[in-house]
């Protein structure tokens, strides 16, 4: 591999975590509607996998965690 294709690999993966982190922390500012009810999906499929000592650390139930997540990603 050439030296600029290192680089470019670098700040792709540099991005796309920046994007996972923020999807899972808070709603990026300018989505759009479809940005919008992606960002819901993934959050919630993310919601439904956190063990019972990370949903104790948010203060959420479990009851919580699966009525939220398991809602529409249309509905807010």
């Amino acid at each position: 591999m050439s030296g600029m294709s290192d680089v470019r690999l670098k700040l792709h993966a540099d991005e796309l975590g920046r994007e996972q982190r923020l999807q899972l922390f808070d709603v990026p500012a300018g989505l759009g509607r479809w940005g919008l009810m992606a960002h819901r999906w993934h959050s919630r499929r993310a919601l439904l996998e956190l063990t019972p000592e990370q949903l104790r650390d948010v203060g959420l139930t479990p009851e919580q965690a699966r009525e939220e997540g398991l809602k529409p990603f249309w509905r807010g």
